[in-house]
């Protein structure tokens, strides 16, 4: 991860370090940079290899924060083109120099959420920036050529968007139908330098095809229905939905969902989420 943001839910928290050597706090002028970017660089090889193995091989790879390159010649190995995104200048500029002869990658200093995306087929991976990990994955959602987003992200964040507490996200329930996601794998925090205090995990949001190259279906509607369920103006999603729906309709979708009256909104599976749509939507 090259960059991170001191805002957002899911900020790179790093360890209280010590005062001494003479500097404010114990920290060089570098540190505390990379304190401001949240630096927290992937440095275990083995972390390295999990990522670069779940992202796959690809035509065309973004990467944002590529940071010192590690995890960027990594997915280089198995895919024909790699851009690397990388906001801090100093590292940058030294990850452009190293592969300057390697025409498999490509060093952009900037920030990754003003890329454009590709008209072509491509996918993102990376070990992003914690406080912007909504952003980021905003980004390659709203992205119609991504094939897929593998993403080192806080733990907490990757079990809450893929059901890890036994609930599920509304970001989750609004997208299943068009992207499948799922946590692949732990990462703990001593893979990275900077230490951060939290652990961390690879998310993979992967687009969904349909079979025999047909498109799949739009829905219209769908992500209103999913939006108005999550209000809870009702209380239980069950109740929520007889405010607009007759409550006779409203049992017979449940009970072919084969959800619980009385189940709470976010307890609800995604798949379950399609059905209640089915005979609901009209």
């Amino acid at each position: 991860m090259a960059q991170s943001f001191a805002h957002g839910n899911h900020s790179h928290t790093q360890r209280a370090v010590r005062s001494g050597g003479g500097r404010t706090g114990g920290r060089t002028a570098r540190d505390r940079d990379r304190r401001v970017l949240s630096q927290n660089l992937l440095v275990d090889p083995d972390a390295v290899a999990r990522v670069a193995e779940a992202a796959g091989p690809h035509d065309l790879v973004l990467e944002p924060g590529a940071g010192e390159g590690v995890l960027t010649r990594a997915l280089a190995e198995t895919c024909g083109q790699v851009v690397g995104y990388e906001i801090d200048p100093l590292l940058a500029g030294k990850l452009a120099a190293r592969t300057s002869g390697d025409e498999r990658i490509r060093v952009v200093r900037g920030d990754f959420l003003a890329a454009r995306a590709p008209r072509e087929p491509f996918a993102v991976a990376g070990n992003i920036p914690y406080g912007i990990t909504s952003k980021i994955v905003d980004w390659c959602l709203r992205a119609p050529a991504l094939t897929s987003a593998t993403l080192v992200t806080q733990l907490e964040y990757a079990r809450k968007r893929t059901g890890g507490f036994g609930r599920w996200s509304m970001l989750t329930v609004r997208t299943w139908p068009w992207y499948r996601w799922e946590l692949l794998d732990g990462i703990g925090r001593e893979a990275f330098r900077p230490v951060p205090a939290v652990d961390s995990a690879i998310l993979r949001i992967e687009r969904r095809t349909a079979p025999s190259g047909q498109a799949l279906p739009d829905l219209p509607g769908y992500r209103d229905f999913v939006e108005y369920g999550f209000t809870g103006l009702g209380g239980s999603l069950h109740a929520t939905l007889r405010l607009r729906h007759p409550v006779d309709r409203v049992d017979a979708a449940f009970a072919a969902a084969g959800v619980d009256p009385d189940a709470v909104v976010a307890h609800v599976h995604p798949d379950r989420w399609r059905i209640l749509y089915g005979h609901l939507h009209r």
